[in-house]
């Protein structure tokens, strides 16, 4: 199967989020299945500064963009030496600092931006001779292309069998620009409407997608429902609801030569399920690292690491904090987002030798002994399309408390004392009081040595690895294509 895989970041070519993450890994493993995959990119700035070695792959490739006919180059280079990635080399568009815009906001031309991306990677099938199977998008970012296919392009007869696949990653970012920019796609007039991109008098990239393409996925199963309802469908709930016949939900899937203790170079020492020394020297190393006080190597130390914000729950944990502050247990929290979390969370007092560690930031290092070195890992999420930290914690023997939400519900499972099932601790209600109830009820699971590493060993013997979401994928591929060849 030929794959064209889209995506305006590529870990670790550039990257802003989990979308990256994905990007970078899914390929791989589509390829490891045996699938002839590539990557399409912008050629940011930041990709350039890696010093990433590349070659001039296709010249002088022809971009409609409003009314300007652009050209450019496009290069390439390997992913893990095995996958291509073209790099879409437009400087006036992917030549700054950042990826998307700055604190002020998005850049004013980002529809001129992306709409070159989507338009551009079809011109390179054109030119290269390249023929896919399956375009797959994600994001708005992307999300024209299954568009154009149908309309643009539908005459094509390089496209006439190529079908295409939407993921959303975050339904609350769609791409939603002003109508006067509409011309700018080049999309006929006609399918500015309610039927086609036009939403609430602006056009949505991501509304277009999900009409358009032969399959749309999530990043769970339980996100590909939640999308459905108005709480979380951010006002596509109904066009969701109308593609409920070609609505996947796939977990992402975890880089296990990266994530896993029993190969982690980053940790004091390595462990796996059948022998869990290791796990104690890694919470003594994490207790020094953070210049905590020594006496909590016996102790729970509770932990959460990601971004702060109002999605993943922070507002709960601080409500909570200070009762976590008072009992017997350490708390360690690195990350960093909205400011006024920065600021709650950053004020915590950290006296030398106490209980708390807190890092305002993001450190890849300080991660893994955190993974490794905590006992139980706090996600609060108000929302989660997916999550990844959850996973990671698994493998590392660190028992998640989550609320059940998108992929948190689909990864980690109820303990049952009964049955001796499950791997962590759920809670339904979006409020601080149940937040703390489940903590508790954790901690007294953690008393019982026994109970508490069955626990343990249950999460890291989950298998939550990108095979396993790739053959799913391949799956959703079939379909896909079945659906384009019956249109």
């Amino acid at each position: 199967m030929k794959i064209l895989f889209l995506a305006s970041e590529v870990e670790p070519l550039a990257k802003t989020g989990g979308l990256a993450d994905v990007a970078g890994a899914l390929p791989c493993a589509l390829h490891d299945l045996g699938c002839d995959v590539r990557i399409g990119t912008p050629f940011y700035r930041h990709t350039k500064e890696t010093g990433i070695p590349c070659e001039l792959f296709a010249s002088r490739i022809h971009v409609q963009v409003g009314r300007l006919r652009l050209t450019d180059d496009v290069y390439q280079t390997y992913l893990n030496r095995k996958v291509p990635v073209y790099l879409f080399n437009k400087e006036e568009f992917f030549d700054r600092n950042n990826l998307y815009g700055t604190v002020n906001g998005d850049y004013f031309d980002n529809v001129e931006r992306f709409v070159y991306l989507c338009r551009g990677a079809l011109e390179l099938c054109l030119a290269s001779g390249f023929v896919p199977d399956i375009i797959h998008c994600n994001d708005w970012h992307t999300a024209l292309v299954p568009v154009y296919l149908k309309s643009l392009y539908g005459k094509s007869t390089l496209f006439r069998k190529t079908a295409s696949v939407l993921t959303i990653h975050n339904l609350a970012y769609q791409g939603v620009y002003p109508a006067d920019e509409y011309f700018v796609t080049g999309l006929p007039d006609e399918l500015f409407n309610p039927r086609g991109i036009e939403f609430w008098g602006n056009i949505n990239f991501l509304k277009g997608g999900i009409l358009f393409a032969d399959a749309v996925t999530t990043v769970s199963k339980q996100y590909s429902k939640e999308v459905q309802t108005p709480e979380f469908g951010f006002g596509l709930d109904d066009v969701l609801r109308s593609r409920t016949d070609n609505l996947y939900g796939i977990v992402n899937g975890v880089d296990y030569s990266v994530w896993n203790p029993a190969v982690d170079s980053l940790i004091a020492k390595r462990y796996d399920e059948s022998d869990l020394s290791g796990k104690a020297v890694c919470k003594k190393d994490l207790i020094e690292t953070l210049n905590m006080d020594p006496s909590f190597a016996t102790k729970p130390i509770l932990a959460m690491v990601g971004r702060l914000t109002d999605q993943k729950g922070c507002a709960l944990l601080g409500q909570i904090i200070n009762d976590l502050m008072q009992m017997e247990t350490g708390f360690v929290l690195l990350g960093e987002g909205e400011p006024r979390y920065n600021q709650m969370f950053g004020t915590i007092r950290r006296d030398p030798g106490g209980g708390a560690g807190i890092i305002i930031g993001y450190n890849n290092r300080l991660a893994h002994k955190i993974m490794a070195g905590a006992d139980i890992l706090l996600i609060p999420s108000r929302y989660e399309p997916c999550g990844l930290t959850q996973m990671y914690a698994l493998k590392y023997g660190t028992v998640p408390v989550v609320r059940d939400t998108g992929g948190l519900s689909d990864t980690v499972r109820d303990f049952a004392p009964d049955t001796g099932k499950g791997n962590g601790f759920k809670f339904s209600d979006y409020r601080a009081a149940s937040f703390l109830a489940r903590i508790k009820d954790a901690l007294r699971h953690y008393k019982n040595r026994k109970t508490w590493q069955k626990i343990i060993r249950n999460g890291m013997n989950a298998d939550f690895s990108w095979k396993r979401s790739a053959q799913q994928y391949l799956q959703v591929y079939q379909k896909a294509m079945e659906n384009r060849h019956g249109n």
